[in-house]
């Protein structure tokens, strides 16, 4: 996809969507089922009652984008949270297209740089009382 990932928005659509749907009934969709602006640049994605197909619609300054994915085998995984919308992350996005449920996966501590000074600082306190 053509568009850089840490600044725009993304929704999705929770409520299975009619994939015969092109252009002008999912913007209409986002406009009036979601209370968005379609021509805000976000990234607006729709799922159909089976789950295996998927299609992604977002304007790019010169006109409607729609990107869509069907799948041969499986289903994309959803958490249905009862919601008409929901905000996802871009790290979200990918996942949901590669099958992988974000639910089940563990995250890994990373390097911190707050945790490092926190440490610093008590090790710098304590060495301190020590004396």
């Amino acid at each position: 996809m053509f568009f850089p990932e840490g600044s725009v928005r993304i929704f999705l659509h929770e409520r299975p969507v009619d994939m015969r749907k092109s252009f002008t009934g999912l913007t209409a969709l986002v406009q009036h089922g979601l209370g968005e602006d379609p021509l805000s640049g976000s990234l607006f994605v729709f799922v159909n009652r089976r789950g295996n197909y998927l299609k992604l619609i977002y304007w790019d300054r010169t006109g409607f984008c729609l990107w869509a994915k069907r799948l041969e085998r499986g289903v994309f995984v959803r958490r249905h949270s009862g919601v008409l919308k929901r905000a996802m992350s871009y790290t979200d996005l990918k996942l949901l297209l590669e099958g992988i449920d974000a639910s089940a996966v563990r995250r890994r501590r990373r390097f911190s740089l707050e945790r490092v000074r926190a440490t610093r600082e008590r090790f710098d306190h304590d060495a301190s009382h020590r004396e």
